[in-house]
């Protein structure tokens, strides 16, 4: 009889050889683990277009021009002949000062340039008949100088007179405060009753020009580098030869509907911040901006007119958080490319490097593929359907 110990060492072979025989007949000849078969894929195929360079800049508007309503004369305010916030034309009187002592200085160099004119008038007279003495000799030639001489006189009396009559009558006329621009005018710093003084340095109101309107904008120094480079180098062109046209994104996130252009920018980098100032001009018939709002400006600076549009969902990042898109080459299999962005552009992004005109790239299946794995690519339109 067997004892147990050769009992336990027979059962064990029996029971290897079965497993070595049944594994033999599962995968018989293999060398590896089976291939996948290859997958169903999206792709878009990539192809040059003119892609407009819009840079999104933040801005507050300010007022095309700004006049502060300042006394040219010193008095008490009679009146204020405007209601406040309203819209006032040039020349409209805003307020009236205490004319009585303007009037009465300009009622007495009126009445000094009619004493210059008499005092000529009799310097003339002398000066006519002494000029038929001297040529008979009856008066002397000094006589006759002298008289000349008075008579210049009394015409530089005159022209005196007359303008400091001038000085009198604009004096006067600068009692009544006139609006010195068209737009709106503010609050008033003063009431009736109130002393104004030449010169002083508090406005009495202001008055704002809100038709067009100014949008201040700001844009670092290194991106006007980088885009002047690109100009230089081709890559970017001019908007049809016209000025740089502008968008503004209201502070509640909708479009101004009225379009501005890019007026000038500033000649001096802005040494706290690095940037430069940039200026737009924009339509505001309504008067919808008011001065100092927060917009944001969308500046079309130039074209590229071989842009190449890659679909956000065919980026992914790498684990360095590098752009990647995975390509399908001509034979089907799958590469994936490191990528250059320069900007957003829609639901795309504008790249300059890593995608060449014609490459298909993935944009539906990636989960289902990687780097050298056989696909089968169907076209996705421009509605998100597969084409043939």
């Amino acid at each position: 009889m067997l004892n147990s110990k050769t009992f336990l060492y027979a059962a064990t072979a029996l029971g290897v050889g079965f497993g070595l025989t049944a594994c033999g007949k599962h995968n018989p000849g293999s060398k590896g683990m089976p291939q996948m078969p290859p997958q169903d894929v999206g792709v878009v195929t990539i192809n040059p277009q003119p892609v407009e360079i819009v840079t999104e800049l933040p801005g507050r508007t300010s007022a095309y021009r700004v006049a502060e309503v300042r006394p040219q004369v010193g008095g008490i305010i009679l009146k204020r002949l405007y209601e406040e916030g309203s819209d006032v034309k040039e020349g409209d009187q805003l307020y009236q000062i205490d004319p009585a002592r303007y009037q009465a200085a300009y009622d007495s160099a009126e009445a000094a340039v009619a004493r210059a004119e008499a005092a000529a008038d009799v310097a003339r007279l002398i000066m006519q008949r002494r000029a038929k003495l001297v040529t008979s000799s009856v008066i002397s030639k000094q006589d006759y100088d002298d008289a000349s001489a008075a008579l210049k006189q009394a015409d530089a009396n005159v022209a005196a007179a007359k303008a400091d009559a001038e000085t009198a009558r604009i004096n006067l006329e600068y009692t009544k405060v006139m609006s010195p621009i068209s737009g709106r005018i503010g609050r008033s710093s003063v009431t009736e009753g109130a002393l104004v003084t030449t010169g002083q340095t508090i406005p009495l109101a202001t008055v704002y020009q809100l038709e067009p309107i100014y949008v201040d904008v700001t844009q670092s120094s290194a991106q006007i580098l980088r885009l002047r480079k690109q100009f230089q180098q081709g890559e970017l062109k001019g908007v049809d030869g016209k000025e740089a046209q502008a968008k503004l994104i209201l502070e509640d996130g909708t479009t101004y509907e009225h379009p501005g252009k890019l007026q000038f920018s500033e000649v001096a980098v802005d040494q706290g911040t690095g940037s430069v100032t940039l200026r737009a001009v924009f339509p505001n018939p309504e008067q919808a901006l008011l001065p100092g709002m927060f917009v944001r400006a969308l500046i079309t600076e130039g074209v590229n007119e071989q842009g190449l549009l890659v679909p956000q969902r065919g980026v992914t990042r790498n684990v360095k958080g590098q752009p990647i898109a995975l390509v399908v080459k001509a034979d089907n299999t799958v590469e994936a490319r490191v990528l250059e962005t320069d900007r957003i552009v829609g639901d795309k992004w504008l790249v300059t490097k890593g995608i060449e005109p014609g490459d298909r790239v993935i944009v539906e299946g990636l989960q289902k593929t990687a780097p050298g794995a056989k696909v089968v690519p169907s076209e996705i339109t421009k509605d998100g359907k597969e084409g043939a």
